[in-house]
């Protein structure tokens, strides 16, 4: 999910090192699940404070490792200054006030204003917007309350042709996303848009040729979408109803000696935490039963367990070992390769339809402390908790198959490339292009 891949982004590390594990993830230090926002019934009855507190306040001060720099600071002690509009990972060095919007405010009982730390120049809709006086942006209610396209692409716009770009700026332009969740992939609106904002940002310099000649572009997306199913095909998996028999947490409950489950889903992703003596083993059992779960994984020791639903192969792997991967990453893998699509030869690892599978597992589960099972849906298919929002017909991702793993990336303006096509590995492409 955005906050997770985007936490990678900026950080150059994976979920185990940055410590951001989902959309949506529980807190054994904290008592409760985090929700950085998953939709508005499940933000309602998490508490509207609960969910604005991790957003505005925890999620870039608090659970984004601070013992990790990210780009902006990495910049900033470079002597470089950077920007970030409307982007949710935005850390810095530079002290800036979020203020709550009058209609936003109403519905919860933090202060008005929040001090947080970010680059030299932070916009994040309505709630820290530098322009507010010099242009007339898209910020109400009904436009997001600024967290849309047009709002991005009107403050970048506005820096080019006053000439006040910083050495980097990040631009988040989120409308695609709103889009093919509604529809679906095979939607092309969405992306006609984007690519006439993207083209309205190049001729603010004056012309295209203009713009190449004083930047470096890097287009990218942060995840892909998979086709979710029609509702006659039942494409929602109902999570809470494989543990009737348990006492499973509800978005509007307080954790208590009773409680036994918990559950945090993304989308196509969940993680499923067992909050009494350890019954991952029963919890997985009772999932793959159901064929429209791909693949169920849990931490063992030094081992990571995986299984395959709907059969009864199983895979166990470990970091470290005689294999080696095509990102240098070494392991030791027992069982059937199968599950998760790989080729072995000698002593080397290929990946098949889980791109980099067995770290991005890895760092799942080491991620948080707990005791969880990672879950992931079959393509097509998407988890439901409690109040979870869900996209029927529309579009989904979360989950580690390759069409919502593998994203675009244009860079123009450079020859040079990360040294491997991972979104990990762009923090340091970055810095090497600044750095000259």
């Amino acid at each position: 999910m955005s906050v997770t891949i985007d936490s990678s982004l900026f950080t150059g590390s994976y979920p185990d090192e940055h410590r951001v594990p989902g959309l949506t993830w529980y807190s054994t230090i904290e008592k409760r699940l985090i929700n950085y926002g998953t939709g508005p019934i499940e933000s309602m009855r998490l508490g509207v404070d609960s969910v604005l507190e991790n957003i505005l306040l925890n999620l870039n001060g608090a659970h984004l490792n601070r013992q990790l720099p990210t780009i902006h600071e990495d910049l900033h002690a470079l002597g470089l200054k950077s920007s970030s509009i409307n982007g949710l990972i935005y850390r810095g060095n530079i002290d800036h006030t979020l203020t709550i919007p009058p209609l936003v405010d109403i519905t919860t009982s933090l202060p008005r204003s929040l001090t947080v730390q970010g680059p030299d120049y932070l916009t994040l809709g309505a709630l820290s917007d530098p322009l507010k006086d010099k242009e007339l942006l898209p910020d109400g209610i009904t436009d997001r309350i600024g967290l849309n396209n047009e709002f991005s692409i009107l403050n970048i716009n506005y820096l080019i042709r006053e000439k006040k770009l910083p050495d980097f700026f990040f631009v988040y332009l989120p409308d695609l996303d709103q889009k093919l969740h509604k529809n679906g992939p095979a939607d092309l609106g969405g992306l006609k848009e984007l690519d006439r904002q993207i083209a309205s940002v190049l001729e603010s310099f004056g012309s295209v040729e203009e713009a190449l000649d004083q930047a470096i572009f890097i287009i990218t997306g942060d995840s892909g979408m998979s086709q979710i199913k029609p509702a006659e095909d039942e494409p929602t998996i109902k999570l809470t109803s494989f543990f009737n028999d348990y006492n499973v947490l509800k978005p509007d409950e307080a954790v208590t000696d009773n409680t036994q489950i918990v559950l945090a889903v993304n989308e196509t992703m969940a993680y499923v935490y067992s909050l009494q003596i350890d019954k991952l083993t029963e919890l997985a059992n009772l999932l793959k039963a159901d064929p429209r779960v791909d693949i169920i994984s849990w931490k063992e020791n030094a081992w990571i367990n995986v299984i395959q639903a709907d059969t009864n192969k199983k895979l166990r792997f470990q970091a470290k070992g005689k294999l080696q991967d095509y990102y240098q990453q070494k392991w030791t893998v027992v069982g059937d390769i199968d599950i998760l699509d790989l080729n072995i030869d000698q002593k080397s690892i290929e990946y098949g339809k889980y791109p980099d599978g067995l770290q991005r597992l890895t760092s799942a589960l080491h991620s948080h402390p707990g005791n969880y099972l990672v879950v992931t849906a079959k393509s097509g298919y998407e988890f439901s908790g409690n109040s979870s929002p869900t996209h029927t017909g529309g579009g989904g991702h979360g989950s580690l198959d390759e069409e919502v793993s593998l994203v675009p990336l244009i860079i123009i303006g450079s020859d040079q490339k990360p040294q491997y096509l991972r979104i990990v590995d762009l923090k340091s492409f970055i810095l090497k292009l600044l750095a000259k």
